[in-house]
């Protein structure tokens, strides 16, 4: 059987709430025949924590191991002869209540099990589900939610490039000895990189700024000479008749700036459009 439990529990102790421990399993898979030998040990990066493995069962609630169930060897919790009531939910949780990944074990007393991953697959990756006897391998069929993937000859499938439509609750059947319990398998993405460092450099000055920038720069150039041509024209005009410039000599100085006023507008005209 594959043993479930509430939602609110399920989303509880899936969280890693500090990447300090993670839980082990072996054999390496989420399910086991009765009799078997189990041995689960909490990886610990902080030692100070006092991580201890913890489960869920249909009989048990937070059990920690050697109480009652489990014995515990150096750093390991071992089961021997595990049983189908050992089917449940195991993981590490440290004094402060941070948890480690968990893992769902199945205990079946039937002839077959499927092997499949006990930690979440990554994306991308390759996995593959053996349908396995106590004794041998044999032609199995494979289901995914209830519905037959396919029948290989060799008791083992191969699912390659793996992505999140592959997740779902696996099975297997040996036509001539039965069939396993079912399992979920979780497909997890890839971590994510970190962003990279926005630009410290300042935009570049756009077209339309360029051109204001140019005409003041005209506008500054050509207004005081602008201004002095006026103010020595308005003078000449003023002085005694003797002292008057010809009028051959205003009239070239007028043309001049009338010149110079239109060469100027000609450009700020042509690189503003």
């Amino acid at each position: 059987m594959l043993f479930d439990f509430d939602k609110n529990a399920k989303s509880h102790y899936n969280v890693i709430s500090a990447l300090s421990a993670s839980l082990t399993v072996s054999p390496s898979r989420s399910q086991m025949f009765e009799g078997e030998f189990v041995s689960m040990s909490c990886e610990e990066d902080d030692n100070s924590a006092g991580w201890k493995l913890r489960r869920n069962t249909t009989r048990d609630t937070r059990k920690e191991c050697g109480v009652k169930w489990g014995k515990i060897i150096r750093s390991s919790c071992n089961i021997s002869d595990i049983i189908t009531l050992d089917s449940g939910v195991y993981w590490c949780e440290s004094r402060e209540g941070a948890t480690s990944n968990s893992i769902n074990i199945t205990v079946t007393g039937g002839p077959v099990i499927l092997q499949s991953p006990v930690l979440p697959v990554m994306e991308g990756d390759d996995v593959t589900l053996h349908c396995k006897t106590k004794t041998s391998n044999l032609p199995a069929d494979f289901y995914k939610d209830g519905s037959l993937i396919r029948t290989e000859p060799a008791g083992h499938m191969t699912i390659h490039n793996v992505s999140k439509s592959d997740e779902g609750l696996y099975k297997c059947n040996i036509r001539s000895h039965g069939e396993s319990p079912s399992s979920w398998i979780s497909v997890t993405g890839e971590i994510l990189s970190a962003e990279k460092p926005t630009s410290t450099a300042p935009p570049p000055v756009s077209a339309p700024s360029q051109l204001v920038i140019r005409l003041v720069c005209h506008l500054v150039v050509f207004c005081p000479y602008f201004i002095s041509t006026l103010l020595m024209v308005s003078s000449c005009r003023h002085r005694p008749t003797g002292y008057d410039l010809p009028v051959s000599m205003t009239t070239e100085a007028a043309e001049r700036l009338a010149e110079e006023y239109d060469d100027i507008v000609a450009v700020t005209t042509e690189h503003h459009f």
